[in-house]
């Protein structure tokens, strides 16, 4: 890993680190924040599930994502989970932001760009490979490779067929 990943996992980390620590210790205030959204959640699950439950469950999920990804172990996995989770949370503060002043409004704005950042440094390190090629890029040249391979040997053999047609007309 290069040095400057292991300054930036972590660093990035630590905000998403925190703000589930927080979501956890005051789960009564996430659950009220997320209610909208977690009233769809719970309806939406086989199993009965409550707000607070799940806000936890929320916080929990971006508490291990951005230890995991602060760590380097699953970083890819982890980023995307930290990048949903981000943006899960900027909605929902933006909406429920108070806005009934100016002071509000800018509140509200800074918030967003700085959730929205967060999002966007989460998205990019879910695509970093560390250098190492993806699994698309892999198969990509493989499929490729195996085409490249294949001309050469039809190539081959055309040419094996008409010295052999050539000679036997000749002979």
């Amino acid at each position: 890993m290069s040095v400057i990943r292991t300054l930036a996992r972590p660093m990035l980390a630590s905000s998403f680190v925190l703000a589930g620590m927080d979501k956890l210790k005051n789960s009564d205030d996430t659950a009220q924040q997320l209610s909208p959204l977690l009233r769809k959640a719970a309806a939406a699950l086989p199993f009965q599930a409550d707000e607070k439950a799940l806000a936890r469950v929320i916080g929990g999920t971006q508490v291990g994502a951005g230890i995991l990804f602060g760590l380097g172990k699953f970083s890819r996995l982890s980023a995307g989970v930290l990048t949903v989770v981000s943006l899960l949370n900027t909605f929902v503060e933006w909406r429920s932001a108070d806005i009934s002043s100016k002071e509000g409004r800018e509140h509200r704005r800074t918030q967003l760009l700085k959730n929205l950042s967060l999002s966007g440094g989460a998205l990019l390190a879910s695509v970093d490979t560390a250098g190492k090629p993806g699994l698309a890029w892999r198969a990509e040249h493989l499929a490729a490779d195996a085409r490249r391979t294949t001309n050469k040997k039809i190539h081959k053999a055309d040419k094996a067929v008409r010295r052999a047609v050539g000679h036997a007309t000749g002979a």
